[in-house]
């Protein structure tokens, strides 16, 4: 699964055509549309820097899964 970002000790995964809704991996998965928690648990800090950073990129992710063209996105900062 190709690390796509990583920040504050988060690593931000996406697997390209993998099952639908579009999603990416954060320790657990994200549901890139709703921004939603599909499985798992984060602490609540964690989850709304994934959240935070997911908002800010989330044209860029729906885009990388679509076209399945890998490339890094920048961290939160």
């Amino acid at each position: 699964m190709p690390e796509i970002a990583r920040f504050y000790g988060i690593v931000i995964k996406l697997f390209f055509g993998d099952h639908p809704p579009p999603h990416f991996h954060a320790v657990y998965g994200e549901n890139i549309d709703t921004l939603e928690m599909i499985e798992g648990d984060l602490p609540n800090r964690a989850k709304k820097l994934v959240i935070e950073w997911a908002d800010i990129h989330k044209n860029e992710l729906k885009l990388m899964w679509e076209t399945q063209e890998f490339r890094k996105l920048p961290p939160l900062e």
